[in-house]
């Protein structure tokens, strides 16, 4: 953290009302998708381990085809903040609209290379014969709806950055709950099995594009903003997000690596560690949604020229993260036994989450810090630190995961490893707060 003075009462008190008013609707918008994972985990787990196995190497796959391109939503809130808080809400919108011109363009790139190639995926991951055409199955169906996943990000972009994560929460609660109708009603219902699940998924997503895409139509109407693509905004949205692009491919390829070492210690530990990846999934969403408030108002503070503000504002959060990371770890600690037997009934499977969801538990504060910080700086504009840092975090997690089952560890050791990656996350961010280069000010960084 820079060292500011500690801020008045009534300073911090407005903080916290901004930080609530913003991250608790975000919270609900933020655990959609890890929401729909672990509804199709809790379903498909049902229907035997072979099928949760694959569920999990799928999964790990299509959110890493997503989330490699979060920067859809996570640049377009900090650009639109910043024009927010230079009070040009026209330009703002407009930059929004780029962000959701080039999701459609790479959501059709994306479509075309996961298709034909998903088998060759579900092979890298060392699937077993068993999990592996699951694994397929739902992989291509799901690839589906990217396009769909992608616009959700760029529209989420543009609303968080004009200061709403209300709308984004009333979308979330809708398409998490026609996701589970669905998935239950196609796999059971229609008896579709995992195939069910991953249709149930896409036409969700699709529906939560339809009604995101009406609200930021509406506000460009309404501003004056046009609607049209124009490349060269577009090209800048792509530009500007590279360096969080190579931030996220460091962490996607930190949780890829996670997995494939899991699916390599044998069905029961990836079926385990699907679970616990839904459920950290979960945790991380929960405390990103004070990282997400941390987006808006942060660029909001730079783009009015108030470093003080931005300085303020980032050491409250910071506390918020703190404080959100040791509740949720002791929930975690405590709910684990109740938790454990809504997933599987495979008692060889509980056995191995018991001690690694304890390791998730004791992770937590470090997690509320690391988020924190990593939406602070995100709002600031300051993705080359971010990209840089999540590349050093790789060097040192890679070789010490890879070493687990050499070594003769299992799951708890793997996730000893990504508590590891947290900690040294964290110590990059830290410093890099702490300096004070983040504080630029204007409309544009």
């Amino acid at each position: 953290m820079t060292q500011a003075p500690v801020a008045p009462r009534n300073i911090r008190r407005r903080h916290d009302r901004e930080i609530v008013s913003l991250a608790v609707p975000a919270f609900g918008a933020l655990v959609a998708e890890p929401l729909f994972v672990m509804a199709d985990s809790a379903i498909v787990g049902h229907l035997g381990t072979p099928q949760l196995a694959g569920l999990g190497i799928a999964a790990a796959l299509l959110t890493t085809a997503v989330s490699v391109f979060v920067f859809l939503a996570y640049a377009t809130t900090a650009a639109v903040a910043r024009r927010v808080g230079a009070g040009d809400l026209k330009a703002a919108i407009r930059q929004g609209m780029d962000g959701v011109w080039l999701a459609l363009l790479l959501g059709a790139a994306v479509i075309a290379v996961v298709l034909p190639a998903a088998p060759w995926f579900i092979d890298l991951f060392g699937a077993s014969d068993t999990a592996a055409p699951y694994a397929v199955t739902y992989l291509r169906i799901s690839a589906l709806g990217i396009p769909a996943m992608l616009m959700v990000l760029a529209a989420t972009g543009i609303l968080r950055g004009l200061q709403d994560t209300r709308t984004p929460l009333y979308v979330a609660i809708g398409g998490f709950a026609l996701n589970a109708a669905l998935n239950v009603g196609l796999v059971y219902g229609a008896g579709l099995g995992i195939a069910g699940s991953a249709w149930g998924t896409v036409i969700a997503q699709f529906a939560m594009a339809a009604v995101y895409l009406s609200v930021v139509v509406r506000g460009a109407r309404r501003h004056g903003a046009s609607l049209r693509p124009d490349a060269a905004g577009i090209r800048a949205s792509a530009q500007a997000g590279v360096p969080l692009l190579v931030r996220t491919l460091s962490l996607r390829a930190v949780l890829m690596i996670a997995t494939a070492v899991a699916a390599r210690l044998g069905d029961a530990d990836i079926a385990a560690h699907q679970i616990i990846l839904s459920l950290w999934s979960l945790l991380a969403f929960a405390l990103d949604a004070i990282a997400i408030a941390g987006q808006a108002i942060i660029g909001r503070y730079l783009g009015a020229e108030d470093t003080e503000g931005a300085r303020q504002a980032c050491r409250r959060m910071v506390e918020w993260g703190i404080a959100a990371g040791v509740v949720l770890g002791l929930l975690v600690a405590v709910a684990r036994p109740l938790f454990i037997p809504l997933f599987t009934g495979d008692h060889t499977v509980q056995d191995t989450l018991l001690p690694a969801l304890l390791v998730v538990a004791v992770s937590q504060p470090i997690s509320g810090v690391v988020f924190v910080l990593d939406g602070v700086l995100m709002g600031a504009g300051d993705g080359p630190y971010l990209a840089w840092a999540m590349l050093l975090t790789l060097a040192c997690f890679a070789p010490v995961a890879l070493l687990v089952p050499v070594l003769g560890g299992g799951l708890t050791t793997l996730w000893w490893a990504m508590t590891l990656m947290m900690a040294v996350r964290m110590l990059t961010l830290w410093l890099r707060a702490r300096s004070g280069r983040w504080l630029v000010t204007g409309a544009t960084r």
